[in-house]
Order: C-alpha cells, then sequence, then structure tokens
C-alpha cells in the first residue's frame, strides 16, 4: 500500500437532511448509502458508499450537539450545509501520522465514530482548519483500526472514483502535501479548474452500471 493515497470524499447533506440528501444521489449512483454512525467528538453523524479501490463517500450532517459549533470539523459541516450542501472536501490517508504532524507543526487530533453495530472506529486527523480557510486542501487521516474495518469494505464492486474536479492550484496541494500528487492520487484522475470563487472540489465523476454519473 502508498504510504499516502486518496481515502474517501466528503460529501456536506442539504439543508432539508442527511436522509433526503442520501435518497437523492442513491437514485444518481444506483446503490444505496448505509448508515456509518455518529462522530461523537465532532457533533456530526454521516452515511456512507463503500467504492472499489478502497476508497468511499462520506455523506455527512450535523447533529443538534454544542461539538459542532465549537470543533472545526463540525464547523466545516455546518457552514457548508446551510450553504445548500454539496462537497466538502477530500481526504487522503496516510501510513505515519507523526511524519506529517513533525512536518506541518501541529498536532493531530483523535476522531472516532459509533457505527450502528456498536465498532468504535477510530483515526487519527490533521488539517481540518486548512479545509475550512481553503478547501481545495485535503485534511490527513492515520487510521487505527484493521483495514477490514475501513469504511470502502463491502463495496459491490459496481461503482468507483473516476475522476474530480477541483478548483485550485496542484502545486498549492503538493506544498501542503509535502509530496507529488501522483502518489495520492494514483489511478484517480483529477481536472484542475481555476478558482472563480471558493476553490475546493467541484465534482466527482463515479463510473456505475449505467455509465458515469457527474456529481
Amino acid at each position: 500500500m502508498r504510504a499516502m493515497r486518496l481515502d474517501h470524499v466528503s460529501y456536506a447533506a442539504s439543508p432539508d437532511g442527511l436522509g433526503a440528501t442520501a435518497d437523492r444521489l442513491s437514485t444518481q449512483l444506483g446503490e444505496r448509502f448505509v448508515d456509518g454512525g455518529v462522530h461523537p467528538r465532532f457533533g456530526t453523524r454521516n452515511m456512507v458508499l463503500p467504492l472499489t479501490g478502497g476508497h468511499y463517500v462520506e455523506l455527512v450532517s450535523v447533529l443538534d450537539h454544542p461539538a459542532s459549533d465549537k470543533v472545526p470539523f463540525g464547523q466545516a459541516v455546518r457552514a457548508r450545509s446551510e450553504a445548500g450542501g454539496g462537497w466538502l472536501g477530500w481526504v487522503v490517508s496516510v501510513d505515519d501520522i507523526t511524519a506529517v504532524e513533525e512536518r506541518l507543526e501541529r498536532p493531530a487530533v483523535q476522531g472516532n465514530r459509533h457505527r450502528p453495530d456498536g465498532y468504535d472506529l477510530r483515526w487519527k486527523q490533521i488539517g481540518v482548519t486548512g479545509l475550512q480557510s481553503d478547501p481545495q486542501l485535503p485534511f490527513l487521516v492515520m487510521w487505527e483500526v484493521p483495514a477490514d474495518h475501513h469504511p470502502s469494505v463491502g463495496a459491490s464492486g459496481a461503482i468507483s472514483l473516476q475522476a474530480l474536479e477541483i478548483a485550485g492550484s496542484p502545486e498549492r496541494v503538493e506544498a501542503w502535501l509535502g509530496e507529488s500528487l501522483t502518489g495520492p492520487l494514483g489511478d484517480v484522475a483529477v481536472e484542475w479548474v481555476a478558482p472563480h470563487g471558493q476553490p475546493g472540489i467541484i465534482a466527482a465523476h463515479l463510473s456505475t452500471p449505467t455509465g458515469v454519473v457527474r456529481l
């Protein structure tokens, strides 16, 4: 496995809620999202669509919980949902987050999600404040669970992430990651677009049994 790789893409629910947003996206893609559970530290919850290639789509919304107003991830989700919902950001996984902490000179924070089956999914993450100020930048995670509990497990094999359209600068992102994008993105193509508003993900192209869907 590559030391740094694209892990997942995150989509904030529209103002009508997580369930309604999941229904719309599931209709477009032809496959249902599954309940992912609650992020107690962030005041959010998610639904997940496992993809081939070890990727997944996270659909996330805020809870009526104080943490959603206090921690950066909850703040970012709330702001994006209140703006109408849509792509929140992309996430890169690393094998050793200590090296990232040293390079960025900041500590990672603990993350966890209580799944409906009772399993406590745990990881460390860094860079969500960067996501808030410059959404073209991915944040980074290091999983602290066995590979068979990664959220991509259970993919039907029918849907894969083919490409991303990102408003931003590859040079800016490479400087943030500390390496060429060839490693983290692998076989996921990226079309870089000069930002004419807020930078970040404009669209994702997903291959489905009925053709490529642009979300």
